[in-house]
């Protein structure tokens, strides 16, 4: 808040300039009388460091005094001065011969209760008043009371009368026109947003900048802020800033805040702000693989993230197949980062990938990525409750591949048949003599399987389980390693449940 703003003075070494104040209040008095004028300074001074006050009545210096009263019994305008100010505002007071006088305050600002007095000279006494404001007649009083006017605002200021009607007399008796205006008690607040231009997804600070008049600057003030269509950003709070930690593009809009003080009960709106969010364009698209490098054995899990280096707001991801065209799926979040999961691959999932991001403000494409999945190329003729297992053989030895999980899985009760593919190194292994013909084999029962045509079954949580080997090898444990030849082989086999 720039509560001191209107404290500050130029020069570095200036401090905030005090005030005056009257006792009695009025501007206007009778000659012979005397006005007390007090020299406040501000709450910055500690009152025990200053020592000595100056008093100037118009462009005359009438003395330097350690005190900070002086009474002032002539027409003029006074001010005063402490060390290391800058002089007060000025005080005009007027001594009148008059016989009538409209007596005023000093400075009423707004929410304050306007005290007008009409006062006769001597002994002489009122029977009745009027006052009138811009010539028009706004209060008769019997008991020549005063005019209050409570809750003042700046429609009150203007050109103020009294008519007086002395008793015993038949005279009517006009005071002085006195201008009264009313001063805001602080400025019309503004709104300022930093920065300027905000972007999509950072943080963005709004203050309520207004000016506390010096001689209430012990008034306390609340704000609160707004967005069209009505939507409250804070509370009612002592402080002028909040702080919003992201704005989005759908935040932007017009905002404005409330300035109010507890007492007098005064509130004042900024004038709406527009403020337009800008978004960063989507670049530097990336598509991975769960697991990296993409490439998967045959019932895995395969998870395709599309990534962005840059790129704010709402995001629409769509994931794509190359080389065949087809669109795979889409997420739209706020993110730079999104998932499509594939449960379980086959061999139809190998391909070429690519992904593609779009914010509204650019489209972003990946390059493309190869997945490719170790198994068999077709699944053609196959029951659907078979379930895919390889076995990788490299070398000497052989590894199993992980088991598909058969949790919440109930095939039904029908033999899969076993589907090996010919390799293009079977010439050089049967040459060798290490392995068998590749063979489909169907058999009525699990226990019907044959040695001599290398299926070896195991029973593996209710299903069984076969691969293709050596025909004196031993079925290796999952994940182990066992000797199979003298060539590499690459060999399919599948889960099928039991009858």
């Amino acid at each position: 808040m720039l509560l001191w703003a209107s404290l500050l003075v130029l020069g570095k070494s200036a401090l905030p300039k005090p005030v005056i104040s009257l006792h009695p209040p009025w501007t206007t008095v009778f000659k012979g009388e005397a006005v007390t004028l007090t020299c406040n300074a501000s709450r910055v001074h500690a009152a025990e460091n200053i020592k000595r006050y100056w008093w100037y009545l118009g462009a005359q210096t009438l003395r330097e005094i350690p005190g900070n009263t002086l009474k002032a019994r002539v027409s003029g305008t006074y001010k005063c001065q402490i060390q290391g100010s800058s002089p007060s505002d000025g005080v005009s007071l007027i001594f009148s011969s008059d016989l009538l006088i409209l007596q005023t305050p000093h400075s009423v600002f707004e929410g304050d209760t306007l005290t007008l007095r009409c006062q006769v000279k001597g002994r002489e006494k009122l029977a009745a008043v009027k006052y009138s404001w811009n010539g028009n007649v706004i209060f008769t009083s019997r008991n020549s009371q005063d005019l209050l006017i409570p809750q003042a605002s700046l429609n009150n200021s203007g050109n103020y009368q009294c008519i007086g009607f002395l008793e015993g007399n038949h005279y009517t008796y006009r005071s002085n026109n006195r201008i009264i205006k009313i001063q805001e008690l602080f400025s019309r607040p503004k709104l300022e947003v930093t920065p300027p231009q905000p972007t999509e997804g950072g943080p963005v600070n709004l203050s309520c900048q207004t000016e506390l008049r010096l001689e209430r600057s012990d008034t306390l003030l609340s704000f609160i802020f707004f967005r069209d269509p009505g939507v409250m950003l804070s509370n009612w709070s002592r402080s002028p800033e909040v702080q919003l930690t992201a704005i989005w593009r759908e935040d932007s809009g017009s905002y404005w805040c409330v300035v109010a003080a507890v007492v007098p009960s005064i509130r004042k709106h900024s004038l709406p702000l527009q403020v337009r969010v800008q978004g960063v364009p989507v670049s530097g698209a990336l598509l991975e693989t769960q697991p990296q490098g993409g490439r998967l054995l045959a019932g895995e899990r395969l998870v395709l993230v599309c990534s962005v280096a840059e790129g704010t707001g709402d995001t629409t991801f769509s994931w794509h197949r190359e080389d065949t065209g087809e669109r795979l799926g889409s997420k739209r979040q706020r993110s730079r980062r999104a998932e499509l999961e594939i449960p379980a691959v086959r061999g139809s999932h190998a391909g070429r990938y690519y992904c593609t991001a779009d914010n509204g403000h650019s489209l972003a494409r990946s390059g493309a990525l190869n997945v490719t999945v170790t198994g068999p190329a077709s699944h053609q003729g196959m029951p659907r409750d078979c379930l895919p297992l390889t076995l990788e053989i490299s070398q000497r030895t052989a590894r199993v591949g992980a088991i598909p999980s058969t949790e919440g899985r109930r095939p039904s009760p029908v033999s899969c048949g076993w589907h090996f593919k010919r390799e293009k190194r079977l010439a050089e292994l049967r040459a060798a003599g290490g392995a068998p013909p590749f063979q489909t084999h169907r058999p009525r029962n699990p226990e019907g399987l044959r040695r001599r045509e290398s299926c070896f079954p195991m029973k593996e949580k209710g299903y069984w389980k076969g691969v293709l080997g050596e025909p004196k090898a031993a079925l290796p444990e999952e994940g182990s390693e066992a000797s199979v030849g003298n060539a590499p082989l690459s060999v399919k086999a599948f889960l099928f449940p039991l009858e």
